[in-house]
């Protein structure tokens, strides 16, 4: 009886898999063709074109070089962005047992804001006001403060309070030297600062995709990998789980560290996206559970659909106006989250 209900529960889980798979892909086909004068499924036919050379051919040359120049690059990024940041939220709070732990908690965020805006302000030279100048300063800067976080807690042991309070505060000194050097900034430099911590796929090309396609999937594998150790470090304490063999510091640190190249390599190329990594983890816990064999690749589903629904709700709702998603992920996502929250409870 038991095991027919566990069977049962575990394609009940598989199937919300499925269909988080199937709305991404159609999410990402009909977002790409929005506002378009064209039929419903030009972006296949864009690829295929742009696969077989003949891109610049036919009745919709121009919308097939949008399809493929500008809206799939970004669509495909924003996909990317919401697994990467989900994947490695759902991993933060699995290691610290705190629901309330997001990769921005531990100041990757506000480092890699710290460090774009370094280039921004301060980058003389040709690289260093170039974009992929001002990406690899905020990777570099992110990457940093990870270092930081873990070798001050293993100080003092890597625990999930200790990388909590570490993060924090790292959070706030990279807040507080951003906010100085926006002080002094000029104010058309200024303004370009603030448009990257907003947050947004505008800059999204072919190779930033890419490059963050393959850092996340390969992290996101390995994460995936070690799903039943995190099964037992996240509902047991640490006594517990050593108990069980399982060696909680250094999962714990490279669990982490996971996360914060995942983070990194994210923000570098799309500016500060907060709360997805927050929210998404969240939403798939109410919804799927916390056995991490689905819990983690649903997480980032759920990332990806609220980013990509984020997005395309930002350049559609004051159109010609491109609102940040960065700020619209908030609008939509802190009212859905309330409503699960309080579904789940039972308080309506």
């Amino acid at each position: 009886m038991l095991e027919q209900q566990y069977e049962r529960e575990c394609r009940r889980k598989t199937a919300y898999i499925a269909v988080g798979l199937v709305m991404i892909v159609f999410f990402a086909f009909a977002f790409s063709v929005i506002g378009m004068d064209v039929p419903v499924f030009q972006s296949v036919v864009a690829l295929k074109a742009l696969y077989t050379g003949n891109i610049n051919d036919g009745t919709y040359a121009a919308a097939n070089k949008i399809i493929v120049l500008l809206r799939m690059p970004r669509i495909l990024l924003a996909i990317i962005a919401g697994v990467g940041l989900s994947v490695a939220g759902s991993i933060m709070q699995s290691i610290t047992r705190n629901y309330l732990v997001s990769p921005f908690t531990l100041g990757v965020s506000s480092a890699a804001a710290f460090g774009a805006s370094m280039c921004i302000v301060f980058g003389t030279s040709l690289f260093f006001q170039s974009e992929i100048g001002i990406i690899s300063c905020a990777f570099l800067a992110s990457c940093c403060c990870g270092c930081i976080v873990y070798g001050l807690a293993n100080k003092i042991g890597v625990k999930p309070s200790t990388l909590v309070l570490v993060g924090i505060a790292l959070n706030y000194l990279f807040s507080a030297m951003t906010a100085t050097i926006e002080f002094f900034a000029k104010e058309h430099k200024l303004e370009a600062v603030v448009q990257w911590t907003f947050g947004s796929f505008n800059k999204a090309t072919w190779e930033n995709v890419l490059i963050s396609f393959i850092v996340v999937a390969i992290a996101s594998f390995v994460i995936w990998k070690y799903s039943l150790i995190l099964n037992v470090m996240a509902s047991n304490n640490d006594e517990m789980a050593r108990s069980l063999g399982v060696n909680t510091d250094r999962i714990r640190t490279y669990g982490g560290l996971l996360a914060i190249l995942i983070t990194s390599t994210v923000i570098s190329f799309t500016g500060v996206i907060g709360f997805v990594g927050l929210i998404a983890p969240h939403m798939a816990r109410f919804i799927i559970g916390t056995d991490h064999r689905f819990y983690i690749p649903f997480s980032g589903i759920l990332g990806a659909i609220l980013l990509l629904v984020s997005d395309t709700f930002g350049k559609l709702i004051l159109y010609p106006v491109n609102i940040p998603v960065g700020i619209v992920v908030s609008f939509l996502g802190v009212p859905l989250f309330v409503h699960l929250v309080l579904h789940k409870s039972g308080n309506y």
